[in-house]
This record gives C-alpha cells, sequence and structure tokens, in this order.
C-alpha cells in the first residue's frame, strides 16, 4: 500500500516530486508508525464491516481500528467479538489488500482470545488499541500482547490511548506519565504510537468543543498535549509517535463537495474553497491538523471517511520544506552554521532545526513530496477523485 495509491500513476506523478512510498504490515516500525496518516475507526459490529474495510483502503485509507470500546453498547461486546472474527475470516478469503487493522479491546483478556479465535485469518492483523493506558492497567495489556504473539506468530503493536482521568488531573500528572514513560519504554519494540483520549479529557469536565474551535483552544486539553510531548514526543531518540486527536464533526453531503474541487482551474480560487471547506465543517479540522503537526504529533484518529484525504493531503511535505530539510541535513554540515533557505525566505540553522529536518525527511518518505506548484487544494481535489 501507499499514500495516494488509490489515484492513477499518471496523477501521482503529476503532484509529487517525490512520490509516497510502498510499504506493509511487515515494513519496520519506524515506517509505519509515520504511515498511519489519518486511522478511522469503525464499530466491530458493524454487519458488512469486511465491505467496509474494502471499500475505504479503495479510499485512500491506510489505517483502521475496529472498535470493541466506547463506540459499541456494553451489551454489544459479545457480538462485537463474534462479528470481527466472521469478518475478518471473509477478509482472508479475498485476494485483495487491506489497511493496516487494529482491534480496540476493553480488556487484557480479549487480545489472546481474539487472537486465538481468528485462526489463520489473524494475519490480517496489524496490532490492539489499548485504552485507558495508565502504567498499571497497560503492563497488563502488553503482557496479554507479548503472549498473543506466540499465538500468532507474527508481531503485533500496540497502540496505547492516553485519555484517563488521572492523566488530566494536575496533582496526579506528572506521576502517571512517568509511569506511562517506564511501561511504554519496557514494551518499545512492541508500542507503534500513542494516540490522544481528548474526547475523554473533555468529559472528565463537562466540556465539549464546537465545530470552530480547536483541541488547542480548550486550554486544560491543551496543557495535556503538550505534557505528554514533553515527555513522550522527544527527538532525541527517546520519544514515540503521538498521533492527533480525534475530529468530531462532519457532514454526511460528502459528495456534494467534491464537484467544487474538481472543478478547474483550481489557482486564484482559495477564498471559494475555503468558504467550501466552512460550510463542510473541515475549516477546523484543517486548523487542528496544522496545530496537530506544530505541537508534534503526526497522523490522526478519524470517525468519519470524509476526515481522511484532508488529513492526508496536509501531511504532503512541500517543496519548500523538503528543500530546507535536505540542506539542513547536506553531508558536511554537522557542524553547524547558518544557512539562507534556496526560497530566499527564512533561515535555516543546522544544528537547532536539525530534529526537525529529520522528521522532514521520514514523513516525506511516507507521504511523499509535492512539486513546487502542487498545493493542498490539488492535493485534495486529487485524492477525492475515485
Amino acid at each position: 500500500m501507499r499514500h495516494f495509491g488509490h489515484i492513477s500513476p499518471a496523477a501521482r506523478e503529476g503532484l509529487f516530486f517525490q512520490e509516497p512510498c510502498v510499504f506493509d504490515a511487515d515494513s519496520p516500525a519506524r515506517v509505519l508508525a509515520a504511515a498511519l496518516g489519518a486511522t478511522l475507526y469503525s464499530p466491530a459490529t458493524r454487519p458488512h464491516l469486511a465491505d467496509d474495510v474494502v471499500k475505504q483502503a479503495g479510499r485512500g485509507v491506510v489505517s483502521m481500528v475496529l472498535c470493541l470500546e466506547d463506540s459499541i453498547d456494553d451489551a454489544e461486546v459479545a457480538d462485537g467479538e463474534a462479528n470481527l472474527v466472521r469478518q475478518f475470516a471473509d477478509l482472508a478469503d479475498r485476494a485483495t489488500e487491506t489497511p493496516l487493522l487494529f482491534i480496540r479491546v476493553r480488556a487484557p483478556e480479549q487480545i489472546t482470545d481474539l487472537v486465538s479465535r481468528l485462526g489463520s485469518s489473524v494475519r490480517l492483523l496489524s496490532g490492539f488499541v489499548l485504552p485507558k493506558f495508565t502504567e498499571e492497567r497497560g503492563v497488563l495489556f502488553l503482557e496479554a500482547l507479548a503472549s498473543a504473539e506466540v499465538t500468532a506468530g507474527r508481531r503485533l503493536f500496540a497502540m496505547p490511548v492516553l485519555e484517563s482521568p488521572e492523566l488530566l488531573h494536575l496533582e496526579t500528572r506528572a506521576e502517571v506519565l512517568r509511569g506511562i514513560a517506564r511501561t511504554v519504554n519496557k514494551y518499545r519494540e512492541r508500542v507503534l504510537a500513542l494516540r490522544l483520549g481528548v474526547t475523554d479529557f473533555c468529559s472528565a469536565y463537562g466540556l465539549r468543543r464546537a465545530s470552530d474551535m480547536t483541541a488547542y483552544d480548550v486550554q486544560i486539553v491543551s496543557a495535556v498535549i503538550g505534557d505528554v510531548v514533553n515527555v513522550l514526543g522527544r527527538a532525541d531518540g527517546t520519544g514515540f509517535t503521538i498521533t492527533g486527536p480525534v475530529w468530531e464533526y462532519f457532514r454526511l453531503q460528502e459528495r456534494m463537495f467534491k464537484p467544487q474541487l474538481r472543478r478547474s482551474p483550481f489557482a486564484g480560487r482559495a477564498e471559494e474553497l475555503r468558504t467550501a471547506l466552512i460550510e463542510h465543517d473541515l475549516d477546523g479540522l484543517l486548523r487542528e491538523i496544522e496545530l496537530d503537526r506544530a505541537n508534534g504529533l503526526l497522523g490522526k484518529t478519524c470517525i468519519h471517511p470524509s476526515h481522511v484525504v484532508p488529513v492526508h493531503a496536509l501531511s504532503v511535505v512541500s517543496h519548500e520544506e523538503f528543500s530546507d530539510a535536505q540542506d539542513i541535513l547536506r553531508p558536511g554540515r554537522g557542524g553547524g552554521g547558518v544557512l539562507r533557505s534556496a526560497y530566499t525566505n527564512k533561515m535555516n540553522e543546522v544544528k537547532p532545526h536539525r530534529a526537525w529536518a529529520e522528521r522532514t525527511v521520514q514523513r516525506a518518505e511516507v507521504f511523499g513530496v509535492a512539486k513546487e506548484d502542487v498545493g493542498f487544494v490539488e492535493l485534495l481535489a486529487a485524492g477525492l477523485a475515485e
């Protein structure tokens, strides 16, 4: 699979200075962590889940979470588990590519039980999402994952969700973060990425952000994100990929949006595009994606397919970013110094900007580098094309 792999090779050639790389479930963890992109959640109870997975893969989704936790009623868990087993078997019988598939469980024992029940179709499973992750709960989940790997005979990743009230509350946050850090460091080879449960954070205080507000406008949430990145997202080799929070708003008339983007030429139509985005409750999403990256996050939890392409379009590295990163990382410049950007609009300071450049090149590997005259509008329009 690859980002923008659902569009034609000719279309990709017209968009990319450097095309996104090809990867699969067996690729190195560093590649998969960066490539998660818009991780689409779906309730595990959906009766045609296998069809949904195939459909979303055809629309550019590269990672999905099939949820047995908050997205379904407590009384539906047993039916959801049975449905997952059936749907995985259905997918295994099809000669088709699937996204990276993860199951969000409620309890550690579900991990070993489901891996056993999936049988040979476990080859389609990339891992598990672990809810309300703390040191005490996390060790149990990760030990269950280690046991399940033996049964599965394949690598299985964990994606802990940081969403517990203890992490939010100021008086317990520091110790909870230290405990989480101890746990994920101990099982580092199994932890693909850390996810933020911002909806649960808001719930603890009876809050819900409006569609014109980002998670960073809610100060109590923004403070937690900053602390999580501070402890767990460092660029010194000790950090983990941390993904952006869910965006809750969407419009059902997604198809009405596509003609507005397909009309050409795109040049000079930025204000018209912005109006269309606002009308479809996507303007806030776009601002939040930009703030995610500014605050050290990569990828995003998504609950609606209409969010996927905007996340991926804004994840593509611009030609200017790539040019700056290459200049900073050029051999022989390890000693430092200051360079004028090739775009002659900024200073590139070799030592302070090196970690940024390394992350930018890693993102460029999986999401590609846009051509000099290609921007978000063209990438969004191409991603929405069928």
